[in-house]
């Protein structure tokens, strides 16, 4: 395995990082440094991070439904709740960390694992992951306004991509949509912003899907671990 790949599989920090980690001379091989994100790791390979061995982590993949009201993070200085609040205990000891983020009163899909490879490739925009989310939004929509969120809008000096937009509901006692719409980029509270730019303010916002991963079966604050299969899949089709 390649060194750079051992180091993000092992925890030490995202592939990128870890080139960077392996280019500053911090990682010694068999007690010689090494350089070269490429050098070949075998199996009776003593490898250390500045002095200290590296042992390489068993990697777990858990898909959580985060309630509202809860931070993407491991840790929040202001002690709000965390999307790890939710794990057992045992899970919790494995260094686990979120795959990206999603708004504190976002609810919905998020992946929490210990592989830094695999969030490398998920967060990567190139990469270009299918996220689905159900926005509750005010008013009953148009069909000018679904075509124009197809088409893309501006938001910010930045112009969103083209997208699958669909209505779910229109609710005429209570005057609002609900409409499903997937991107594949993550600028910051983009959907909400994308309904604004149209006239039509979110008022909730819940990720059901990321990739091919849905929220069946798991209930809001509950989470699942992924099957190998699953795994896999989420690697499939993603550069190297």
């Amino acid at each position: 395995m390649r060194l750079d790949k051992y180091l993000a599989q092992a925890g030490v920090a995202s592939r990128r990082s870890s080139k960077e980690i392996i280019a500053a001379g911090k990682i010694t091989i068999n007690g010689e440094i090494v350089s070269e994100p490429g050098y070949y790791v075998k199996e009776n390979d003593l490898v250390a991070y500045q002095g200290m061995k590296i042992e390489k982590e068993h990697l777990v993949y858990y898909l959580l439904n985060k309630p509202r009201g809860v931070i993407s993070s491991v840790a929040d200085e202001k002690g709000r709740k965390t999307v790890l609040d939710f794990l057992l205990e045992a899970d919790k000891q494995k260094r686990i960390f979120p795959v990206g983020r999603l708004d504190y009163d976002t609810a919905g899909a998020i992946l929490l694992t210990n592989d830094g490879q695999l969030t490398y490739l998920l967060t990567r925009p190139e990469y270009e992951v299918p996220k689905t989310y159900l926005a509750r939004v005010e008013g009953l929509i148009s069909r000018q306004a679904i075509k124009t969120l197809k088409q893309g809008v501006e938001i910010e000096n930045y112009q969103s991509r083209s997208t699958l937009v669909r209505v779910k509901e229109h609710n005429v006692q209570q005057k609002s949509s609900l409409v499903e719409i997937v991107l594949i980029e993550g600028k910051n509270q983009q959907v909400k912003k994308m309904f604004e730019a149209v006239g039509y303010p979110v008022k909730s916002l819940t990720r059901i899907g990321f990739d091919f991963l849905t929220l069946k079966g798991i209930k809001r604050g509950s989470y699942r671990e992924l099957k190998i299969h699953e795994v896999k899949k989420l690697y499939a089709n993603k550069k190297k």
